[in-house]
């Protein structure tokens, strides 16, 4: 994914189009429940330098920076959003 971004951030960056990759980290849905185990999701927030799990919330507002004004000059990047997740 992150090649596909470089490569449609040159393709598409001269109509203005910016095109970026979202890597999540650890982030508190069904979904991660549903895979890990409890004890295994206990320990994960003490793996990332917030102390926390990522919250749908968290990683939709970087796509929201992206996809905004804000983020005009962002392109071709693949932004962790992490929580200063380190494995």
């Amino acid at each position: 994914m992150e090649q596909f971004a470089k490569v449609a951030a040159r393709e598409l960056g001269g109509r203005g189009i910016t095109v970026n990759v979202v890597s999540s980290g650890a982030t508190d849905t069904d979904m991660l429940r549903g895979a890990n185990p409890p004890e295994a999701l206990a320990q994960t927030p003490a793996m990332t330098a917030l102390g926390r799990l990522g919250r749908p919330d968290d990683i939709a507002a970087v796509v929201a920076f992206l996809a905004g004004p804000d983020g005009r000059w962002v392109t071709g990047q693949n932004i962790l959003a992490t929580g200063g997740l380190v494995v």
